[in-house]
């Protein structure tokens, strides 16, 4: 059994823009190697929005990536993204979008004008994915992956939705750059299951609603991440009395170099420097 490392409780959220409340649970600056590949997880906690009677949306506008991938995936509400490669769309619950930032991109993103006339329970998770050096300058891409799209997996009591990765023969519906997986778990109040893990990838696990008991006695409570030693093949997960949704994260660790600003994460500091001034030149394109 794979056993937990180190804890993170949420710390106390910050507003993203004016429609992203969120508590980032971790970051790659806190030096855990236990998270490579991914790099930040901001959680936007279940928030109810009122009917926007604003002339604009509540969002990000504009802003760059470069070096690394996003995933959003929507638990409840929707996004509407685009970028100035002139990919877009709606994420509507259920749906996920990965974005490839790659050699650099911008992009913005907005309560869809659906969700912006009627309100209602908003929820969302923003992952950040490493590239590794060799791909760090790829074109950037876009995956719209709807709900509909990503298979499903009946596990022990629960399912696991593939979002990233491969469980018993069954392939998720994202194309990730390296070897990782992304799987959405649901398990009814009482239920268990257990999830074999590649030895050769760090593990993480988030649990966004319930408590889960992790190997028979570690607990997990709402809105906790836990990383993983790097010993054994498999986890336990067994829900505390009622039901529990936990997004388990694991990968192949990049084991390079990491130089970040801010939207920017590359493997030196002139490396960084040369995405700033790509970005001021204009070379990651506008939204128009």
């Amino acid at each position: 059994m794979r056993h937990i490392e180190k804890t993170y409780t949420a710390p106390a959220r910050h507003w993203v823009g004016d429609g992203f409340h969120v508590s980032p649970l971790f970051n790659h600056m806190q030096g855990d190697k236990y998270t490579s590949p991914f790099l930040m997880l901001d959680y936007a906690m279940p928030q109810h929005f009122a009917p926007n009677e604003a002339q604009s949306p509540k969002g990000v506008g504009a802003h760059p990536h470069a070096g690394f991938e996003t995933v959003t995936l929507a638990l409840q509400g929707e996004v509407a993204h685009r970028d100035s490669t002139g990919n877009g769309g709606t994420i509507a619950t259920g749906d996920v979008q990965w974005m490839t930032a790659g050699n650099g991109v911008v992009h913005e993103e907005f309560h869809s004008e659906a969700f912006s006339k009627t309100g209602g329970m908003f929820e969302m998770v923003q992952l950040w994915v490493n590239l590794p050096a060799a791909k760090k300058n790829t074109a950037p891409a876009y995956q719209g992956l709807k709900a509909a799209d990503i298979p499903v997996v009946s596990r022990g009591d629960g399912n696991v939705r593939l979002i990233a990765g491969h469980l018993d023969g069954t392939n998720g519906a994202a194309h990730t750059h390296t070897e990782l997986n992304m799987w959405e778990i649901d398990l009814p109040a009482d239920g268990a299951m257990s999830l074999p893990v590649p030895e050769n990838h760090n593990l993480l696990l988030v649990a966004l609603r319930g408590t889960a008991r992790i190997n028979d006695r570690d607990l997990l409570r709402p809105s906790e991440l836990a990383t993983f030693n790097e010993s054994g093949d498999s986890i336990r997960i067994s829900a505390e009395g009622d039901a529990v949704k936990l997004l388990l994260l694991s990968g192949v660790p990049i084991d390079e170099p990491i130089a970040a600003y801010g939207p920017f994460v590359m493997n030196t500091r002139e490396e960084i420097l040369q995405k700033i001034q790509d970005f001021n030149s204009g070379k990651f394109g506008g939204l128009h």
